[in-house]
C-alpha cells in the first residue's frame, strides 16, 4: 500500500515524549502510528509488542475496578 502524509495537530509534549519512546525503541514516531492506527480495524488480529505497550497489558477478563484496585494497592 502506498504511503500518504498526514497532518496530526498534538500537544508539544506529547510529541517530545513519542519521539523520546520512538528513539527508545529504535522505531519512528510514524511507525508507532501506523501499527496503533493498523491495530483498531481488526480487534482479532494479534498487535505487535509497540500497540501492545500503548494499550496496556491487562488480561481481556480483568475488570476496570480489578485494576484500580491493584493500583492502589501498589501505589499506596
Amino acid at each position: 500500500m502506498a504511503k500518504r502524509k498526514l497532518t496530526l495537530s498534538v500537544d508539544g509534549a506529547v510529541i517530545e515524549r513519542a519521539k523520546h519512546f520512538s528513539r527508545r525503541n529504535q522505531t519512528t514516531v510514524s511507525q508507532l502510528v501506523t501499527e496503533f492506527l493498523g491495530s483498531l480495524d481488526d480487534p482479532e488480529e494479534r498487535a505487535t509488542p509497540i500497540v501492545t505497550r500503548l494499550r496496556g497489558v491487562l488480561p481481556a477478563t480483568t475488570s476496570r475496578g480489578e485494576h484500580l484496585e491493584h493500583l492502589e494497592s501498589k501505589h499506596s
